[in-house]
């Protein structure tokens, strides 16, 4: 599946979520689905765990 057509069912989940259950339920499915796109990079092995927590290296920062 494209990844235009992810983001095409996602859009459309949220906004039948904000429709039909409000803002509350838009954000609520806005944050699961946040949370499944990190937990489905994980598991891909797209992403590192310590890659969320390490601070940008910024080389050229004079101190």
């Amino acid at each position: 599946m494209s990844m235009a057509m992810v983001g095409l069912l996602a859009g459309m989940a949220l906004g039948f979520a904000g429709y039909f259950g409000g803002f509350g339920a838009f954000l609520v499915i806005a944050a699961l689905g946040a949370i499944g796109f990190v937990a489905g990079r994980f598991l891909d092995g797209d992403l590192e765990p310590g890659d969320l927590f390490r601070g940008r290296d910024r080389g050229d920062r004079r101190r």
